[in-house]
């Protein structure tokens, strides 16, 4: 018996191990080829830099601007995070809580939006907010992530919504709480495993997203992090240890967000989806 789970518990090792090295292979392939001159690139990009210099990251700090770079990523993700959260809950809380005809239409309505590609609604999307005036604009990007992020937001408060007690809530009203202070009093706090997850997702999906970004924010002053990578790549060549080091002075931040939070990510999916 012994003998059988130690082989099992290796098997799992070895494929854990093995899934691991296929995730890690292209991060530590970018990491290595930040450090090398372009010509090292080409000759081996899979050696090791023969020194280690800086140059690239000081080189495309500036050339990216990253300052103003990483200040619209951020305005971005935070106030579409945010407003993700907010609308996303209240709405959920609506679907579970008040018994309207409408409500399982409109919920599994937003479902079905999930399983739409946005690939086959960029064209008609920026066609027609192009001729409204609505590009080019921070706002009108933050408003677009509200739209494509609502719905799995919606999803998971769902899930997690329906396993609260409707006890409380109406202790609350009996204390003198209307509906609204008894959602952000009562309810929403209870929310945090789900409000966790749903952050870091979404954060994570919004602060490297680069095809959204770049059919809307046209003028380089609105770029985003990703959006300003591309000034390395050029017509017929590309800057290789500029490009590297730009990718990972752009996802070195949200790397910091995840590993401060990632040991909410399980118990906010497992409580959101399972309960």
């Amino acid at each position: 018996m012994k003998r059988n789970k130690f082989i099992v518990n290796a098997l799992k090792l070895v494929v854990l191990s093995i899934f691991f090295i296929i995730y890690i292979v292209p991060f530590v392939f970018v990491l290595i080829n930040s450090f090398k001159d372009r010509k090292e690139i080409i000759a081996n990009p899979l050696a090791l830099p023969t020194t280690f210099s800086l140059f690239n990251y000081i080189d495309a700090f500036k050339k990216m601007d990253y300052l103003h770079g990483f200040t619209n990523s951020l305005i971005i993700t935070f106030f579409s995070v945010l407003i993700i959260t907010i609308f996303s809950s209240m709405t959920a809380y609506i679907f579970v809580r008040k018994d309207w005809k409408m409500n399982k239409i409109m919920f599994f309505a937003m479902l079905a939006s999930m399983i739409i590609p946005f690939q086959g609604i960029m064209i008609p999307l920026v066609k027609i907010y192009g001729t409204i005036g609505f590009l080019n604009s921070k706002w009108a990007l933050i408003y677009m992530y509200l739209g494509f992020g609502s719905s799995l937001a919606v999803f998971m408060y769902h899930g997690f919504i329906k396993s609260i007690p409707r006890s409380l809530e109406e202790a609350a009203m009996i204390d003198g709480c209307n509906e609204f202070q008894t959602f952000w009093k009562v309810v929403f706090p209870l929310l945090k495993p789900t409000t966790m997850t749903i952050v870091i997702l979404d954060v994570l999906w919004i602060w490297n997203d680069f095809l959204l970004p770049s059919l809307v924010l046209i003028g380089q002053t609105e770029r985003t992090l990703p959006l300003s990578t591309y000034y390395f790549s050029g017509t017929y060549t590309v800057e290789y240890g500029l490009s590297m080091a730009g990718l990972m002075l752009t996802v070195i931040p949200v790397i910091i967000v995840y590993l401060f939070m990632q040991k909410h990510i399980i118990d906010g999916v497992l409580q959101g989806s399972v309960k």
